[in-house]
């Protein structure tokens, strides 16, 4: 079997199963279809795709976050009614020797406005009535109410807006990390799909050149068996003319295959469809322009990346979070030192109104100040946290560090294969122009008794292993364009795509 058989075979088999591919000019298997363009795809795959779905619950999930972190800031109102009783006996020098008791009531009721304060301050706006019966006042009403406020300062641990905000700003940072995945899953899907897109292009090509090989080799049959009847050419080259014919039957019947898969993995891109019948949909893919020819710049281009690339923007904002979650621990490693006091004023009387009047007219002030410490003997659960903090820091800092020099890489090489991709498109195509005017020259040969089937078959079969390395050069060049946008992170902005993360 000869080099160029042998090489048109592996790519029959092999071709199937590539990645990076697309046709010079493309069409449906069947020559009928719904008529896609690759902007139509993408917006299909933004509307419908389920790994972006997914992706926009992550999204709203830390959004619903950060709401529960700053509730911690509003406000509670809080009631409270307790009744008490109590029965002691009561000490007396009864010569009978018998103990008198006493019983004794209390109804307490507490109303209160209760919060914390951005700056670590706790608070509470309320009231307080106790109503204390017993056989000391003869069971008469005593209400004794107090109507003010109190607070609790940290002065130490927990001070200030850095401690009491901390949770806030950490789940604030998780939910842009989040947005930053969701926009990461929009580029990786819209990318998906252009190279769903393009490799479905490609395997309309490839079979659309192992139909035309095959219809080269059923004519070359069809001439040769007619030359036989006439006796200018002999039963072998006929035989070998008609195993050639089937051969390339078991070609075609390949690329169909591929064409097949090829669309089922688009359609699982850009639909929602979850039934059987999603496998009926065909497509006519649109032709598309001439490859245009871009000049990369990977030096000056690493900035862009690094301004818009999403996981590079998320491992910055986990570098933020650590920081943020080190400066709490830290804080969290003083002693505790609280200032706490009360304002407001008393009100006692036998009436519950009374009482009421009494601290509405301010008659009887009152208020309280202290302070409260607090602090442990070793600070051994404090210094560990501290430290497990100090080096999440140190690791996200130097898992940026390692991210910019993927950077680098991926960047130069994704420019690579743009660079490589226009060379390869030119020598394919001047490849295929020669092998065209090879056949032919074997074709005319053949027809004039001078040359061989063959060597027409030979050129046959090389002709299409042209044709589809030049499609695949096609392909992969405009799956590295497709490729450096999403490297640089400019995917979305490229094609007009504006999105908004799940709220």
């Amino acid at each position: 079997m000869s080099l160029p058989r042998r090489l048109f075979l592996l790519l029959s088999f092999a071709l199937p199963f590539a990645a990076t591919r697309l046709p010079a000019q493309p069409q449906n298997t069947a020559g009928s279809g719904e008529s896609l363009t690759v902007e139509q795809a993408i917006q299909f795959a933004l509307e419908k795709n389920f790994a972006i779905k997914v992706s926009g619950f992550d999204a709203s999930i830390a959004a619903a976050g950060l709401t529960e972190a700053l509730g911690k800031f509003d406000p509670s109102i809080n009631a409270r009614y307790d009744h008490q009783e109590n029965q002691d006996p009561l000490l007396s020098f009864d010569p009978s020797g018998q103990r008198d008791t006493t019983r004794d009531k209390t109804d307490s009721a507490t109303l209160s406005l209760d919060g914390l304060l951005p700056w670590g301050m706790t608070y509470s706006l309320g009231g307080t009535t106790v109503n204390a019966r017993g056989r000391l006042n003869q069971y008469a009403n005593n209400y004794d109410s107090f109507a003010g406020v109190s607070g609790r300062q940290p002065l130490l641990r927990d001070f200030g807006f850095g401690a009491t905000l901390a949770s806030v700003r950490i789940a604030r940072t998780n939910r842009h990390i989040s947005e930053q995945q969701f926009r990461q899953s929009v580029i990786d899907t819209v990318t998906r799909v252009i190279r769903a897109y393009y490799d479905l292009g490609f395997a309309h090509a490839f079979l659309r050149s192992a139909t035309r090989s095959r219809d080269l080799a059923a004519g070359l049959l069809a001439e040769n068996e007619k030359r036989f009847r006439v006796g200018s050419m002999s039963e072998y080259d006929v035989t070998q003319a008609r195993s050639r014919v089937a051969t390339r039957e078991d070609d075609v019947l390949q690329a169909e295959r591929q064409v097949l898969d090829a669309e089922n993995f688009l359609k699982q891109l850009i639909s929602d469809d979850r039934s059987p019948a999603m496998l009926n949909r065909h497509f006519m893919i649109s032709r598309p322009p001439p490859a245009p020819i871009v000049v990369v710049d990977p030096a000056a281009d690493f900035k862009v990346a690094l301004e818009n690339r999403p996981d590079y923007q998320q491992a910055r904002l986990s570098l933020e979070r650590s920081g943020i979650n080190r400066r709490l621990q830290k804080n969290q490693f003083l002693p505790r030192l609280d200032l706490v006091g009360s304002y407001g004023y008393n009100g006692y009387d036998v009436t519950r109104s009374g009482a009421q009047d009494q601290i509405k007219d301010h008659d009887y002030r009152s208020f309280s100040y202290g302070v409260v410490a607090s602090i442990p003997l070793t600070f051994t659960t404090e210094r560990g946290r501290y430290r497990a903090a100090k080096l999440q820091e140190q690791q996200a800092e130097t898992q940026l560090q390692d991210l910019e020099q993927n950077i680098v890489v991926l960047v130069g090489n994704a420019a690579g294969q743009i660079e490589t991709a226009q060379k390869r498109i030119q020598a394919n195509r001047q490849a295929r122009e020669l092998a065209q005017a090879t056949l032919d020259a074997e074709e005319k040969r053949l027809r004039a008794g001078q040359g061989s089937t063959f060597f027409v078959a030979q050129q046959q079969e090389l002709l299409a292993v042209a044709e589809v390395q030049e499609a695949s050069a096609h392909a992969d060049y405009y799956k590295a364009l497709a490729e450096y946008d999403r490297q640089l992170g400019v995917t979305l902005a490229k094609r007009s795509i504006a999105i908004d993360p799940p709220k």
